[in-house]
């Protein structure tokens, strides 16, 4: 690292002795800029400078230890096999006067900010229907998280599986699916559940992994026939061979293997019945074996048994009355129009009525009496037209209602009032299917709730389902053009990824639209809306809108004087988002009340005591689990005001007096009136003027300097009292301070001395020059020579000791401004305030 040069260098050149003592600092990882650590002034005297910059910041004056503005990650910052003893770094520091170099720690304390994470998106499970309630099945997948301690503790659980199943977590690692209820694959034979993976934070934090169990088959139905399957058949006694006599349907409730059933005549079937008829052990087709010749009626009762895997047969019962054969002995003659397969009609579903095949009845001699007839409630009709009937369906037909008809057509003719059935013929109709039905989702809209800041991973699934049958009812997933493209969809089963984690202060709510089409031709399509909501996390600190907040102040300003709104805004919403501000040095004189976001004054500023504060206010949120902090520096400078009147230096009261000879030529500068003023800018820009003017002597305006305008005449031997008035140019109302000037024109160089002040006569006009005497006769011009000595000793003290006070005023102002200067960061904002002018002695 850049810093052990300088270590090395330290340690070799100053001879600094180190010291390791047990000092420790703890404080919890991800925490943003300006958090105080510890403070070092409790271990070590100052100042202070910290060798170890990446995450801390340390305060050279008070020692105050700091987060930077680069974050803490214990995880990033521990190796994973050291995590569970604790986090610690160790910090190096110079501290005190004899530079002595200082070692102390800082623990990272874990947060919860690792959600457990699953390796995969899905877990597949087959479960037999017949498995025992609180059988246990342990799962492969688990997940993890990089959190220690009850931040990193797993619990699970199931979702959407009506409580059907739980899960049992063994040793704290493995976890078992439990089975809570009864299985039946005949009523449900597959559960797509998640199941949770929830850490022990506070507030927790979980994922989810998608679970398919799926339900395995069991031999625990047997086949049945309905009440009402009994069958009464009649044929005539002359049908050909391979006619379908009758069709038994029994049904199994059980899937695949388990569900087929074989039909076969019971043992009981007279040997007659079993040598003319024959059964279809798949189909449960009774078919007549030969062709009939009986003139005679008979009856053969059949009972069929349906036999399945493991199961007792369940039987039914066909009764076949065999009539007579008819002297006349007509056939039925097909002759197909629509397509046909193998003697089978073939017509598409949701075809309009349309004309199937036209039949014609033949026979050796005539068939007055006969005519054909459709037998039960079939969607067919026959229609008579010049001795040919016309077979045409009736209706449209629907593949996922019904996928075969038998059309039973019969000879029949009428007999003495009664109608006879001759023979009879099934003509079979296969429908094939079409693409008419849409898939179709469960719901149209999907509302789902995901955290912001997400693992990236599956987010759930939507399934639609398709009535129709093959690549009809084959069904794929797409998103909307417009769809961002963080999300996508697994085309084949509707399973929605997001590839990077949610932003709520990016986007509140996501709306996807989810296309599912199926594989017809052409395909059919329909379309649900996913409504993601983010919910907001407290992930955004306090921001402010200024990096250095620079306020104007005007000094004596009353308590809780509004001194400048400061601007600040968190992106999050909620408690999250709410804001408390407050001042961090509690020394200052200022205060933000009610933690509201203007700062004001707590008492009444004085710029000549203290013209600029330095302060931090912190802002922090209201968030959970833990509020995030930001801290901003606020530079108030105190603005002047015209507090203070001018301060007269020269002449020092209102007794001095001094000589001017008679001979002093004009234009000669005699002294001057010197003042100072503790403001600032024009309230310390001073003029001065004379009240009481003289015709011999002028005020400067602007230096105070008074000059000889003439050479004295014999008429101005005397005193001259010159009332200067020094003026300072403040608003809204300048301040003033009169001093009095007193000369005394005289051929003798000799020292004059006043006794008493000169009088203010009434107020003299601008043009007045009269001389303005002490009321008593104060002048005197010969002093003992003892007296003037020690007059002179006196005046040359006091102007020693005004130049002194003077200076020592300068270099202390000047030493507190060089060290306000100091500890401004050179790449702040400088606002230069004009300092109080320095005053020099220049007599």
């Amino acid at each position: 690292m850049s810093h052990i040069p300088l270590l090395q260098s330290l340690l070799t050149v100053a001879g600094l002795s180190f010291m390791c003592g047990a000092v420790h600092f703890s404080v919890p990882e991800e925490q943003g800029a300006g958090v105080l650590v510890g403070m070092l002034r409790a271990h070590f005297p100052p100042p202070y400078q910290l060798l170890t910059l990446d995450y801390l910041w340390l305060d050279s004056n008070t020692g105050g230890l700091y987060t930077s503005d680069r974050r803490m990650d214990r995880e990033e910052l521990c190796p994973e096999e050291t995590r569970a003893d604790g986090c610690i770094v160790r910090h190096t520091a110079i501290v005190g006067d004899a530079a002595d170099l200082v070692q102390f720690s800082v623990i990272i304390e874990d947060i919860n900010d690792n959600a457990p994470l699953f390796e995969n998106t899905e877990i597949h499970l087959s479960l037999s229907e017949d498995v025992t309630v609180g059988a246990g099945f342990l799962l492969d997948h688990q997940a993890q998280d990089r959190d220690i301690g009850s931040n990193g503790y797993i619990n699970y659980f199931i979702e959407g599986s009506d409580g059907v199943f739980d899960v049992e977590t063994e040793d704290g690692i493995s976890v078992k699916l439990i089975v809570k209820m009864p299985l039946d694959r005949e009523v449900q034979s597959e559960y797509n559940t998640s199941l949770v993976a929830q850490d022990g934070g506070s507030p927790p934090l979980k994922s989810a992994v998608v679970l398919r169990i799926t339900v395995t088959d069991v031999n625990d139905n047997c086949p049945h026939f309905s009440p009402d399957s009994h069958q009464n058949v009649t044929i005539s006694g002359d049908s050909p061979k391979n006619t379908v006599v009758a069709q038994v349907k029994a049904t199994d409730a059980d899937f695949g293997a388990n569900s087929e059933i074989t039909y076969n005549f019971s043992p009981k079937v007279s040997e007659r019945g079993k040598v003319l008829f024959s059964l279809d052990s798949r189909t449960g087709s009774v078919i007549l074996t030969q062709d009939l010749q009986s003139d005679i009626s008979e009856e053969f009762v059949l009972k069929v048994l349906a036999s399945g895997p493991h199961c007792s047969p369940a039987d039914t019962q066909v009764t076949v009355s065999v009539l007579p054969r008819a002297k006349v002995e007509p056939t039925i003659k097909i002759g197909y129009i629509a397509k046909h397969e193998n003697q089978t009609l073939v017509v598409a579903e949701n075809e309009p009525p349309a004309l199937l095949a036209v039949l014609e009845l033949e026979a050796d001699s005539g068939l007055k009496d006969s005519y054909l007839n459709i037998e039960g409630d079939v969607p067919f009709t026959l229609s008579h037209q010049r001795g040919r009937y016309l077979l045409s369906n009736s209706r449209y037909l629907d593949y996922e209602d019904q996928r075969e008809h038998y059309i039973s057509v019969a000879v029949q003719r009428t007999d003495q009032g009664s109608v006879i059935t001759v023979s009879r013929r099934v003509i079979k109709a296969v429908v094939t299917d079409v693409n008419d039905n849409p898939p179709l989702f469960p719901v149209t809209v999907y509302e789902l709730d995901v955290e912001e800041n997400n693992q990236p991973g599956s987010l759930l699934q939507v399934t639609a389902s398709d009535a129709d049958s093959g690549d009809n009812s084959r069904v794929t997933y797409r998103l909307g053009e417009h769809t961002d493209r963080i999300f996508n969809i697994d085309r084949n089963t509707g399973q929605l990824f997001v590839s990077e984690s949610l932003d709520r202060e990016l986007q509140k709510i996501h709306t996807i639209r989810v296309t599912a089409q199926d594989s017809g031709s052409p395909p059919l399509e329909t379309t649900a809306t996913l409504r993601i909501r983010v919910v907001d996390k407290n992930d955004n600190a306090p921001v402010f809108v200024m990096p250095h907040f620079i306020f104007f102040v005007p000094e004596n300003a009353p308590e809780l004087s509004p001194v400048g709104t400061i601007g600040v805004m968190d992106a999050d919403e909620g408690a999250n988002g709410n804001i408390v501000m407050y001042v961090a040095n509690t020394s200052a004189p200022f205060v933000i009340p009610n933690s509201k976001n203007t700062l004001h004054t707590t008492s009444s500023l004085d710029r000549e005591m203290q013209d600029k504060f330095e302060l931090w206010v912190i802002a922090s949120d209201y968030g959970s689990p833990l509020p995030l902090t930001a801290s901003v520096r606020i530079t108030i400078y105190i603005e002047d005001i015209n507090d203070n009147q001018p301060k007269v230096i020269l002449p020092i009261n209102n007794l001095t007096c001094l000589t001017v000879p008679a001979d002093t030529t004009a234009g000669t500068t005699i002294t001057r009136v010197y003042a100072i003023d503790q403001d600032t800018g024009l309230n310390s820009d001073l003029t001065y003027k004379a009240v009481n003017q003289n015709r011999i002597f002028n005020v400067d305006h602007t230096t105070g300097n008074i000059t000889l305008t003439q050479r004295p005449l014999g008429s101005d031997i005397g005193m001259h009292n010159l009332l200067v008035l020094v003026s300072d140019r403040g608003k809204p109302s300048p301040l003033h301070t009169a001093v009095w000037v007193s000369l005394l024109v005289n051929d003798s160089l000799e020292a004059c001395h006043l006794d008493c002040e000169p009088q203010v006569p009434p107020w003299p006009s601008p043009t007045t020059s009269e001389r303005i005497e002490c009321p008593t006769n104060s002048l005197s011009m010969n002093f003992p020579n003892q007296t003037q000595i020690i007059l002179f000793v006196g005046l040359g003290m006091m102007v020693v000791s005004l130049c002194l006070f003077v200076g020592t005023f300068v270099a202390y102002r000047r030493r507190n401004v060089t060290a306000k200067k100091t500890n401004v960061s050179k790449n702040e904002n400088e606002v230069p305030l004009q300092l109080l002018d320095k005053y020099y002695c220049d007599e």
